[in-house]
């Protein structure tokens, strides 16, 4: 069974309903926390035995569930939405991974800040694992065996710069200044049979109440227990390290189509990257300074509830 997990500045917490119980553990880290899971319990069992004691979750201040440093893995074009929306071939598109920085990650709360030479900041809701045991090099990873490597989901907004990702090819850049990876509210652990449920998952992300992204994890290309294989070839990953599994299609950037794609190709590329940049001028749904960013994991039951996080974007 599912538990949900919180961390503010004064530790971390259980949440049941609408009240926070503390954990007693003298952990600091998410991966000191995952090894004490035993003192998770506990207090998921006091919750349960007096539910209406404990600390209003309105009133707490809620950081990162995931503490750095750590490890941050993406899977780049790993939702079929996406990828043709990336003007891909769902079926073809090779498996890719990228890093990004930890220090990248903000909390559930946090403003997104915006660097004063980006112009065209992008949004990508994504479902996060975050990594109880070690993932050694040459791994294979099982469905059935998922759960020993996976302790807890995670939200989180893969925030994006266009503009520097394209023209230079540089996901790491583009994807790793100071508030692009907000993560929580929530981090839930969870057992084999939550895992089992994991094409349950809806991923939705509105901006300004709009709905922009809403898709459940039955679109992802590549599945958890695979995609962990296939990074264990060449990376190591250890408790509290998270690997982002892509995003449903709907954001921002989209391909231009097959002609001007092909028209494009023929121009030297910093004339193809001016004309890109120039029609993305007309292309509304970049985000703005001022913008509200809900991003939300669940089940349409609630059985499985990673909560909503909600960024405001401001310039630096």
């Amino acid at each position: 069974m599912s538990i949900q997990v919180v961390r503010t500045p004064d530790g971390w917490w259980v949440e049941s309903g609408t009240l926070l119980h503390r954990v007693d553990t003298d952990a600091d880290t998410t991966a000191g926390l995952l090894a004490d899971r035993s003192a998770v319990q506990r207090a998921a069992a006091r919750a349960a035995a007096a539910p209406d004691s404990g600390l209003s979750a309105g009133e707490a201040e809620l950081l990162s569930p995931v503490t750095t440093p750590c490890r941050v893995v993406a899977q780049m074009v790993n939702y079929r939405s996406h990828a043709v929306d990336s003007g891909f071939d769902p079926d073809t598109v090779p498996p890719a991974f990228f890093r990004k920085a930890s220090g990248s990650v903000s909390g559930p709360y946090q403003d997104i800040v915006r660097p004063q030479h980006v112009r065209f900041l992008d949004y990508e809701v994504e479902l996060g694992l975050v990594m109880g045991a070690d993932l050694p090099v040459g791994t294979e990873v099982t469905d059935a065996a998922l759960s020993q490597y996976v302790a807890a989901l995670v939200v989180a907004n893969d925030v994006s710069a266009r503009d520097l990702q394209l023209p230079k090819t540089q996901f790491y850049e583009s994807k790793s200044y100071p508030t692009f990876t907000p993560l929580g509210p929530r981090l839930l652990l969870v057992d084999a049979d939550d895992l089992a449920r994991l094409p349950d998952l809806r991923l939705t992300l509105k901006v300004n109440g709009t709905t922009r992204q809403d898709r459940t994890t039955t679109d992802m290309i590549v599945r958890p227990a695979r995609a962990l294989s296939l990074l264990a070839r060449f990376q190591t990953l250890q408790p509290g390290d998270v690997l982002l599994t892509g995003t449903p299609g709907g954001t921002a950037l989209k391909s231009p189509g097959r002609l001007l794609t092909t028209l494009a190709a023929l121009l030297p590329p910093h004339k193809r990257w001016q004309k890109f940049f120039a029609r993305q001028q007309a292309n509304p749904d970049y985000l703005k300074d001022g913008d509200a960013v809900t991003a939300r994991i669940a089940t349409d039951d609630g059985a499985l509830d990673l909560g909503e996080q909600r960024t405001v974007v401001r310039a630096r």
